[in-house]
Parts: structure tokens; sequence; C-alpha cells
């Protein structure tokens, strides 16, 4: 949403950089390997997150939300050009009324991938389609036809709604010439009333091998679709579209090819909720540019329990809200992704307005067939090797595996399966429900969901608790919800797992119903905040099954002050489990919970709690 693994990994990175030795036979190879050694093109240049974008006054371009990325084709230019959606430079960067400057779409150079400079805006002023307060986000950037075409968004039109247009030019770094037209139109949304205007954003642009181009777009209102693009880069065929991503879930597509399939990229949750941005990034793959794209378990990305495997959310450091990428390959044949994320310690252009997300960069690895960020240890946030940016340079990158959470042996005195007479005396209710609405059934916790809730100022939901060991420790459930596989609307039921310190300040990882979606998200609460700062935030998982297995694994967190990491893992089969996000809390001895809410009419079966020790 815009403002509104070490085996296999070492096997490749030699093979890489082997490939780069001369050319010699064998008797010379074996005559001189103990006096000759290879060059050495490998970088020692480092860097570290987020991206410098430098300006000619000496300020920097802090913010470069929906960044997208190319390396000239022009003769002698070997730079590599960088593009940002439509926002300010900086806190300074006000007019004379001391109101912040929307740059439309600022442009930058670099010839190594690290350093960067600010070399201008796209427009000078909006193409005279575009209404005059509307924004030019997520740029697109494209070398077609022997040009360069620059395809973004205008937030809306004269004509009414969303659209993606698209400026060409000679060179990436303009000047630029607008088609004058939309290359996907305003429109209503598929299946859907079509006076309505969806929500026609965030374009991508593939070629597959019949050398036919394709345009994605779209987001949460209305979904992704996949269009044929004319041979002219100019316009998109209506006709030939179809849907490739569900409505209320994806948005900020980003398609790649890797070993015989298209992988779609797709970014879920809030883009822009200051310190508790939970956008993340998921994947499905198909082996069509027009899908369907499913996920690492089989799940479609159009299934209404909505697929999508994790390709990078927040890994418990200071990133937040990691999203909206452009992947690119270095001259070493390094996969990378240029991404925008927000600083939880400086989020805001002013306070609780504006979002500053700042331009990262990370190494994209390939795991089991599955693109993940830095092998799975997701953003950084210290010094990195750097790309190969130019030609016969190979990266320092070696992937390295995360550690894993290894869960030890279960701790009896805080499990239950929830198989007695009457709940352990152990269990406490905060707000008890009425008499109906929960018990013992047949080895299972029954609740019906409640039409109340748990969310800032209302805290009126019921909240079964018992105490948490102390230390680190991981608490999984097995849940049952008789939500209905498809349909809308019901907003938002829900139940699941709460790590409670009260009831303005916990986690929070269930099953819910959003309109025609059922997605397992992972909150976070907490209060007080600065004047102007959110209290929620949410990201989400991989998709819920009619059965669903959920962990929150708690630990201390390494960084002094800052209290715990809390990270979320989901299973449909309970042996199979995806990891998600990390949310960092300062919740102490809290307690472990379970919650039924949201809206009245369905019924959550809790069948286990168990508690393990970490190792």
């Amino acid at each position: 949403m815009h403002q509104t693994k070490h085996h296999y990994f070492s096997k490749q990175r030699s093979l890489r950089a082997r490939a780069a030795w001369p050319m010699l036979g064998l008797v010379g190879l074996l005559s001189a390997c103990d006096t000759i050694k290879p060059p050495d093109k490998t970088l020692k240049l480092t860097y570290s997150n987020p991206l410098t974008i430098s300006k000619p006054d000496g300020s920097k371009v802090e913010s470069c939300a929906d960044p997208s990325i190319i390396q000239s084709r022009a003769p002698g230019d070997t730079n590599w050009y960088l593009y940002c959606t439509t926002d300010p430079h900086n806190t300074a960067d006000v007019d004379a009324n001391n109101n912040l400057n929307f740059h439309l779409i600022s442009m930058a150079k670099s010839a190594d991938l690290v350093k960067w400079t600010y070399i201008g805006d796209a427009f000078a002023t909006k193409p005279g389609w575009v209404k005059d307060d509307a924004g030019l986000w997520a740029p697109d950037i494209e070398y077609l036809n022997g040009k360069y075409y620059l395809y973004y968004t205008a937030s809306d039109t004269k004509a009414g709604g969303s659209a993606i247009g698209v400026a060409t030019s000679n060179s990436p770094a303009g000047p630029w010439t607008d088609s004058g037209t939309p290359a996907v139109e305003p429109q209503g949304p598929p299946g859907g009333n079509p006076n309505d205007r969806r929500w026609v954003f965030d374009s991508e642009v593939i070629t597959d091998d019949a050398g036919q181009s394709w345009l994605y777009y779209g987001s949460y209102f209305g979904g992704i679709s996949v269009r044929q693009l004319s041979a002219d880069g100019l316009k998109t065929d209506a006709a030939t579209q179809k849907e490739v991503a569900l409505d209320n879930r994806y948005e900020g597509a980003q398609v790649v090819r890797h070993g015989g399939f298209y992988y779609l990229m797709a970014s879920a949750a809030n883009c822009c909720n200051g310190p508790l941005t939970g956008y993340s990034i998921f994947a499905g793959r198909s082996t069509s540019p027009t899908g369907p794209f499913v996920d690492k378990e089989g799940v479609s990305l159009l299934d209404p329990r909505v697929g999508g495997t994790p390709v990078i959310s927040m890994n418990g450091n200071r990133w937040v809200g990691p999203g909206h990428n452009a992947v690119f390959t270095d001259a070493g044949g390094q996969d990378w992704t240029v991404y925008h994320a927000l600083d939880m310690n400086d989020p805001y252009f002013t306070p609780g307005g504006v979002n500053k997300r700042p331009v990262l960069l990370d190494p994209l690895d390939w795991v089991d067939g599955w693109p993940t960020v830095r092998a799975g240890n997701w953003a950084s946030d210290g010094v990195m090797p750097a790309p190969a940016a130019q030609a016969g340079q190979l990266s320092a990158y070696v992937p390295s595996a995360p550690k894993p959470d290894v869960l030890g042996g279960t701790i009896s005195a805080f499990n239950d399966d929830f198989s007695g007479p009457a709940l352990d005396p152990r269990w406490t209710w905060v707000r008890p429900p009425a008499a109906a609405e929960a018990g013992l059934e047949n080895g299972a916790l029954r609740f019906s969901t409640q039409n109340a809730d748990l969310f800032e100022n209302n805290n009126s939901a019921s909240v079964l608790t018992e105490n948490a060991p102390t230390g680190d420790y991981a608490v999984e459930i097995k849940l049952q919800s008789d939500l209905p596989d498809e349909g809308c609307c019901f907003n938002y039921a829900q139940g699941g797992l709460l790590i409670y310190g009260d009831d303005d300040n916990f986690v929070k990882l269930g099953v819910v119903s959003i309109w025609n979606t059922r997605q397992i998200e992972f909150a976070k609460e907490q209060n007080p905040v600065a004047d102007k700062f959110p209290r929620y935030g949410n990201t989400v998982l991989s998709a819920p099954g009619r059965e669903t297995w959920l962990r929150i694994v708690r630990r201390a967190s390494a960084t002094a002050g800052a209290g715990e990491t809390y990270t979320a893992y989901s299973s449909r089969d309970g042996t199979s489990w995806t990891k998600g996000g990390t949310w960092t809390h300062k919740l102490g001895q809290a307690k472990i919970g379970l919650f039924s809410m949201g809206g009245s009419g369905f019924t959550n079966r809790f069948d286990s709690v168990r508690v393990y020790s970490l190792k």
C-alpha cells in the first residue's frame, strides 16, 4: 500500500569464482598451481543499509520507496540507475510554506551499486491526463525496443480512478516523454461493480521466451492481474487479462525467471504504519507468465486461504515493513534485491505523518527452489560485501543459512490437551465468557467467536491465560476453525494465540477472516506510545488450513533494552513449519493466552497447547 541454507552455498560460490580463472591446460595448471594464483577479482567493497543517495547540496535522499533499478545499455555508460516513488527527500526538503516537497519519481545513479548520486526527477510536472493532486508511484524501469520505458502508477486520473502510465527516453537519466494516455486504464474490479475503480497500481513488465511482453499490475482492491503488452510497449490488451493473485492480500508484483519457473513476488499487509509496519514479501511460482502461481505448499495465490511462501519479513532488527522489491543479477551472477523498509527508530518525516522508507539492498538466494533474502536471514543491518557492479568483478558475498529455532523438550507443567472434564485450575479468564461460549468438548476447548475485540481502546474480548515459563520458550497450538473455506464477508472473526502482557501490550497470532480471504495475522499492540504513533500493527504468514498449527518463539533480545523477540511460525499439518516475521516487544514475564473474537457466529476449537524449551 502506498502513502494513502552451508554446503550447497559454498559449492556454488566456489564454482562461480573458479569460472573467472584464466584457461590453462592441465599440465600448465599442475605446474603453475603452486606459483601462480588466479587474478583476484573479488571485490573488497562493502556497504551497509540503508543505501546512501547523496544530493549536490550535501543532503541525502532518505526515502526511496518502491525502488526500481537498471544498468545502462548506452555505449560508454555502465552506471546503474535507481528510481523511487513520489516522496520527500528529507525533513528539510520543504517549500516556502514549510510543506514537504514531493518529488515526481526521484532518479539516482551509481557505478558500484553502493554510493548513489541523485540526478533529478523524472517529471517536472504531472502528465496532462493525471489529476493535479495525484501521486506518481511505484516506478518500473524497463529496456525495450532499444530505449528505456518508465512505467508508473498515477494514483488518480482526470477520467476517474488510478492507472498505469508510461514514459520513454533514449537515456536512463531522461528526459522522459510521456505517452499521453494510460498503458492500463482505470477499471472496475474483476467480477465486481464496473462503476467501482480498482487499484490499478504497481506495474511490472517481463518478456517471455516467445518474445511476448506482459504487464502485471494491481493491489489490494482488485487483486493482481496480467495482460499482454503491445509491441511498442505503450498499451495493454484487456482481452488477454488474467488474474494471478487474490484481492485483499497482495500488491507490488515483481516477476523473476529462475529454473524453468516464473516467480511472482508480491507484498502484503500495511506498507506505511510507522514503527509497527508489517509489510512483507511472499512468492508463488508457475511455468506460465499467466499462472496459476502456487507456493511451496502448493497453495495458489488465488485461493481464499491465500498462498504465499515468505521471501522476507521482519527479523527482529531495526528494519520493519520490508517490501515492494526489484530483483537484479550482478556481474558475477549473484541475484540481489532492492526494497524499502522503515527504521523503527526513525520512521517518519513528521510524527505520525509521511512514512520515511529508505532503500535497502540485500542478496537474493534460492533455497530448495524458492527465493529468500540473504539465505533466509532477511534484512541486513551491518557491513555486507557489495555486489559485483561491473563486468569482470565478483562479489565476496557467500550465503550462510540462519540459525534455526530448535525446540527442546516440552515443559509438561504448561501443556494441555483439554481432555479433562473441566479446565485445569492454572487457567484463568480475563473477562470470563458466558457459559455457552466456551467449554471442554470431545478433547478440545470449544470457544465461540465473540462479538468483541482486543484492539486499542476496545478491550472487550475474553482471554484464557496461563503463566509462561521463565526465560526463552516456544508455545504452539493446534487450532480448528469452522470459518467457511470461501465467501465474504465475516470480518474479522478470528481465533488463536497470544503472548499477553495486558490488554494493551501483547503479540497475537491467529487465523482471521478478512473480506473474501482467510489469512494468518501476526500482530503487535503496545501502549503507551509517543503522540501520533500507532499502537497496533500487523503482518501476515503463509496459508492457513482447516486445521492450523501456530507457534510463537520467545527469546530475550540480543539488543540491550529492546525487550524480547517473538517469531511466528505456521503449519498446515503439524510437521512442516513455515517461518514468518519477528516482532520485538517489552512484555517481560507475560502470560500465554487464547482468544476467539472479532464477530459472532463461528467456533474455534483448541485441540492442544504445547510449551517447549529452546536449544
